[in-house]
């Protein structure tokens, strides 16, 4: 069943008409954009490494403990109640490219959202950015069923940035909702992005 399609900037209610609903899979795919064609044909492109990354933050929107990064290099929060899916290194095949699994039911209180992001692993030393990406999305899973909730596609253009701030779980009033940001960002790795929310 498809998801409701969501546009930059709205937000929507995730647990508020949903009873029961706790473990959610936030899903994002990205495929690598056609090579341009150069005067002796098509150039050949070098596969662009996407790094999907949750940052757990507090009510002021901070990072408070290091291990609320969850990432490619730390994939489980120390509550256990986001765990990464792994590194995928080209953004080939179809469907997501990188899971992240959220318990809502366990995320410690004081947490009170989960910031999704994306970037591109070694961006400056390979001179890449979000031009190279296309048909980029993040979507929100009902682990139970495997129903999509809601999806949001990145259509923006994202030439020139090297991060993604592609959405976030936040928490209002007992109730767990999603928010549709993608705004383009600079960021040559994740622990730089983060460093913005310490």
């Amino acid at each position: 069943m498809a998801g409701i399609n969501l546009v930059k900037g709205q937000k929507i209610d995730l647990t508020k008409g949903n009873a029961g609903l706790s473990n959610v899979i936030v899903g994002l795919g990205w495929d690598p954009a056609e090579p341009s064609r150069g005067f002796f044909g098509m150039k050949k492109q070098a596969n662009v490494d996407c790094d999907a990354s949750a940052l757990m933050l507090n009510e002021n929107g901070k990072l408070v403990k290091k291990g609320n990064l969850i990432c490619f290099h730390n994939k489980q929060s120390p509550c256990n109640s986001v765990i990464h899916s792994g590194d995928n290194l080209t953004g080939d095949g179809d469907g997501d490219d990188e899971q992240i699994m959220v318990n809502l039911n366990a995320i410690p209180s004081d947490v009170h959202k989960v910031l999704v992001v994306v970037n591109i692993y070694d961006a400056t030393n390979r001179k890449q950015d979000f031009g190279l990406i296309k048909s980029a999305y993040i979507r929100v899973i009902n682990a139970v069923g495997n129903n999509e909730l809601i999806r949001f596609n990145l259509s923006d253009n994202y030439n020139g940035y090297t991060a993604l701030i592609c959405g976030e779980l936040y928490r209002q009033g007992g109730e767990w909702k999603f928010a549709a940001i993608g705004e383009g960002s600079h960021a040559a790795h994740i622990n730089q992005l983060a460093e913005r929310y310490v």
